[in-house]
């Protein structure tokens, strides 16, 4: 530890000045002791005060702890996220008690985004909340309007947290990531917000909230808020204009930061390629990928996500532990820039005197040992992170006599009929391809689009079936940012529309059948009946499982078909599965309806209904197409009488029950 004290006294002047103005820190560090890391909030001084005291107190047994190796980077960033909370906590409640004497602080919350939401802040940090409000517990004096109380309390809190004096400052903050930030108010109301991300936000702003929690204040209200929205977050059926999103940022980051993509002096560790950002932003486009279908991957922390993916088989465990390794090493370095000067700085110094002082910080000889230090980790990231957009392709020309040489040289041998059908897409008639969002999807997708269709055993067959695809649905843009963000679908598609007319069909009513083709498992087979059963199971109402159900083994069935169609499974033991996936759904569906009939007629008592299967699906042998054929039974005394509300005989009571469990099953 004194060695570390060592190099912060020489090495640091933002270090120097803190061991100064805090000399029992000091001594407690030089004595080995880490006492101040969740420093104490001292409740006899003026708020403001002592939160800048704690904070000056944690940041220097932080940054000695963190320089000795005591502490993990984990452990930096989450003491640092935990004094962020607390002192968002303290300075809201002083915050009301200025403008609302006496009042309880409920109805104001604060959202944390960013670093601080997946609690990684780093050692100089900005925060970047959302404050929101209810305006029917906000504490406010009778003659104040909601919305004008509010943001008094949000000045009040900015003031609190962000105002210098002699003892510095707790942390800046920067209230940019609220919605359309240039005309609403710094605190927003609860359900005005909630309306705006369900309508409104973009694609960018859903992305943020991957790192997003309730950090302070009413967090009960907090989290009511992130409740609300979750669906429009995490989609089940994927937007794909959010990775792109994602995709753009990056490559405009690389853009503007252009000087500081080269790995020597001046590198941005965040911004540069291969640098911080790149790590999030993997993780992240893959969370957004696989996470409405998996809660286990919404984890919001960097590395807790990069764990979560590996262990669900979406990121490889050589590809995890590299970036892993990597953003650990890059993050420390960074708290080593800002340890200097208490500065928000990613880059590392261009001054070869001033770099060599942040190596040795570190415990590095110079400068040269610490570019050498990084050179791998750079390369190895910005590598995997190029890897994510894939093989570019031109355009396809708008021009028609260009289109159709451009078409013959694909393999199509009607061009001019394909080119027809392209240009019909471009025009925008078709209801799918009307916005200039779609016709801007289209356009992405189209180079690879028309090459894969170029492949097909019958390309101009092939073109007219996706376009009879694209023209029954309500809109396309996903689909053509799904096909763009993962080309080895293209070939899928092909091959469903060219071969397999039932699937196009259906892929035609329900395009998010896709989507359960991204990932590997969609070969696998499908489980045991149990599992399934259990899967299919859903609480609510009788419709809502039903509809539950049929969603589900819609999907099953469609991804059994095209294990089918690719030859990724032997016939018979996708016979197997579909003869599963029904069973479970006889059990599922017979199980809701028997629930909700005994509600109204009871039960019969020391009898049950039983359904005995027979032809393929009593070999277990069915095909994709395959009726399912029934014999229902039922045990006990025929002359017994239901004991419910509106008895029924035995024999009436099994009959409409079964007539229920067919309609279940079979009713489109």
């Amino acid at each position: 530890m004194n060695e570390a004290l060592s190099r912060a006294d020489v090495y640091a002047p933002y270090l120097r000045m803190l061991l100064a103005r805090f000399p029992d820190v000091a001594d407690s560090l030089a004595a080995g002791e880490l006492h101040h890391i969740a420093p104490m909030i001292d409740p006899d001084l003026p708020v403001a005060q002592a939160l800048r005291q704690a904070k000056g107190r944690q940041a220097l047994s932080l940054a000695v702890g963190d320089l000795a190796g005591v502490l993990s980077l984990e452990e930096v960033v989450a003491h640092l996220s935990s004094f962020a909370d607390r002192a968002l906590d303290a300075a809201i409640q002083a915050a009301i008690a200025a403008v609302v004497p006496d009042a309880d602080p409920t109805g104001f919350a604060v959202i944390a985004l960013g670093k601080h939401g997946s609690q990684e802040l780093n050692y100089s940090s900005d925060i970047d909340p959302i404050l929101i409000f209810d305006p029917e517990t906000l504490p406010r004096r009778a003659r104040d309007e909601p919305v004008e109380t509010a943001v008094r309390i949000g000045r009040k809190l900015i003031e609190l947290m962000q105002a210098r004096d002699g003892d510095g400052y707790v942390f800046r903050v920067d209230l940019r990531l609220r919605p359309t930030p240039e005309v609403t108010p710094i605190v927003l109301p609860v359900d005005a917000a909630i309306q705006y991300y369900e309508s409104q936000a973009l694609a960018w702003e859903r992305a943020a909230f991957i790192r997003a929690r309730a950090c302070a204040g009413d967090k009960a209200l907090g989290q009511y808020f992130l409740d609300a929205i979750r669906p429009f977050v995490w989609r089940r059926g994927l937007d794909f204009g959010a990775i792109r999103e994602i995709r753009g940022i990056s490559h405009r980051i690389r853009d503007h930061f252009a000087q500081g993509q080269a790995l020597g002096p001046g590198f941005d560790l965040k911004r540069g390629r291969g640098g911080i950002r790149e790590v999030e932003f993997f993780a992240q486009i893959h969370q957004l990928i696989h996470g409405g279908r998996d809660p286990a991957l919404r984890t919001p922390a960097t590395l807790d996500a990069l764990r979560a993916l590996r262990e669900a088989g979406q990121v490889t465990p050589e590809t995890a532990e590299m970036l892993a390794h990597g953003y650990r090493l890059f993050r420390t370095i960074e708290h080593r820039l800002q340890m200097v000067d208490d500065q928000q700085t990613h880059a590392l110094p261009k001054d070869a005197e001033a770099l060599d002082g942040v190596a040795r910080l570190h415990g590095l000889e110079n400068g040269v040992a610490l570019i050498y230090l990084l050179a791998p980790h750079v390369e190895a990231v910005g590598t995997v992170y190029d890897g994510l957009d894939g093989e570019t392709t031109g355009e396809v020309p708008v021009e028609q006599d260009q289109l159709i040489v451009s078409l013959q040289t694909m393999g199509f041998v009607d061009p001019q009929a394909a080119a027809l059908r392209v240009a019909h897409w471009r025009e925008g008639t078709i209801r799918a391809v009307r916005t200039p969002a779609a016709r801007d999807a289209l356009e992405a997708v189209l180079p690879a689009l028309l090459a894969a269709i170029g492949d097909a055993p019958n390309p101009n067959a092939a073109i007219l079936a996706f376009s009879n695809l694209i023209e029954r649905l309500p809109s396309a843009i996903n689909l053509f940012r799904l096909l763009e963000a993962r080309p080895a679908l293209l070939k899928l598609l092909v091959d469903i529309v060219s071969h397999a007319p039932t699937l196009a069909e259906q892929l035609a009513r329900r395009p998010e059948f896709l989507d359960r083709l991204i990932d590997a498992t969609a070969f696998d087979p499908p489980g045991s009946v149990d599992a399934l059963a259990e899967e299919l199971q859903l609480a609510g109402d009788l419709e809502a499982q039903l509809d539950h159900i049929r969603r589900l083994v819609g999907e099953y069935r469609f991804a059994l078909g095209v294990q089918v169609l690719e030859g990724a499974s032997d016939p018979l033991d996708v016979a197997g599965g579909y003869a599963r996936v029904a069973e479970a759904a006889i059990v599922a569906v017979s199980d809701a309806t028997i629930a909700a009939f005994e509600e109204a007629y009871g039960r019969v008592p020391g009898s049950e209904l039983v359904i005995l299967a027979l032809g393929r699906m009593g070999g277990a042998e069915l095909t994709h197409a395959s009726d399912l054929d029934l014999i229902y039974l039922f045990t006990g005394d025929f002359a017994a009488e239901s004991d419910g509300v509106k008895p029924l005989g035995a024999v009436q009571y099994y009959n409409r029950l079964a007539q229920r469990v067919t309609a279940g099953l079979s009713v489109p």
